[in-house]
């Protein structure tokens, strides 16, 4: 008998080359979870994930899915994988799901968040999580284009993907919140294309560093064009916060 279980897993992306298994010499997270699997069935695990991340790309909240002949308690498998795996990668929840259940394709909405500290001086603490930007933002300027994001919009210039991919995605939740000399950018939606949420933050920090007016975004949206919009912003600002089902 095959059985299914769903792990909820945070890691610090930092020394990844993401999510995503590449070949056995690339670090990625999923390769570290496959690795530590195959100690405990004895064999190579199929492990489906909820997304794909980015090199240097964090998590909170990515889900995995994978069927193992071994029948052994959540808890136990996770002590077990925990064990096994890098302090970077940690197991937060295990859980035996149905074994009709996908952690990809039954996924409902994703949530990202993005942080920037735009103060003068960094604490070493906060580094490998947001992004420095040390000069002037106009803050007003950036929450005003928020606006121009939301709903369901073709996103070609806001993304990386294949030319042959549909480009029509939704965001159903956007939202910007300053604390102290940090912003904290959430975005929600059912799916995101390639490099799709740090294309729209970068384009945001132009906004914000005024080489962008807010008005002008549905323009590039217009354009289709990805030289149209701002810069794509780094990798270490971004975190999969959750995936709900």
């Amino acid at each position: 008998m095959v059985y299914n279980y769903k792990v909820i897993i945070h890691f610090d992306g930092t020394e990844y080359y993401g999510w995503q298994f590449q070949t056995p010499e690339i670090k990625t997270v999923q390769r570290e979870l496959i690795n530590a699997l195959k100690i405990i069935a004895k064999k190579k695990v199929v492990v489906t994930g909820s997304s794909r991340t980015d090199a240097g790309v964090h998590s909170l909240g990515l889900t995995a899915n994978f069927h193992i002949k071994i029948k052994i308690e959540a808890s136990s498998l996770k002590r077990a994988l925990n064990a096994l795996l890098p302090g970077d990668i940690r197991i937060m929840d295990c859980q035996h799901m149905d074994k009709s259940f996908n952690a990809r394709y039954h996924a409902s909405r994703k949530t990202y968040t993005y942080k920037i500290f735009f103060g003068q001086v960094q604490s070493p603490f906060n580094c490998r999580y947001s992004v420095h930007i040390p000069y002037p933002l106009n803050l007003k300027a950036m929450r005003k284009s928020l606006k121009y994001f939301r709903g369901e919009k073709n996103f070609s210039s806001f993304t990386s993907d294949e030319p042959n991919k549909k480009r029509i995605r939704e965001i159903s939740k956007f939202t910007m919140k300053v604390k102290g000399e940090t912003i904290i950018f959430s975005v929600t939606g059912k799916s995101f294309l390639r490099y799709m949420v740090r294309n729209i933050i970068g384009t945001i920090i132009d906004v914000g560093r005024e080489k962008i007016n807010p008005e002008d975004v549905p323009a590039i949206f217009e354009a289709k064009d990805r030289r149209k919009a701002g810069q794509t912003a780094p990798a270490k600002g971004l975190t999969l916060e959750k995936v709900e089902y």
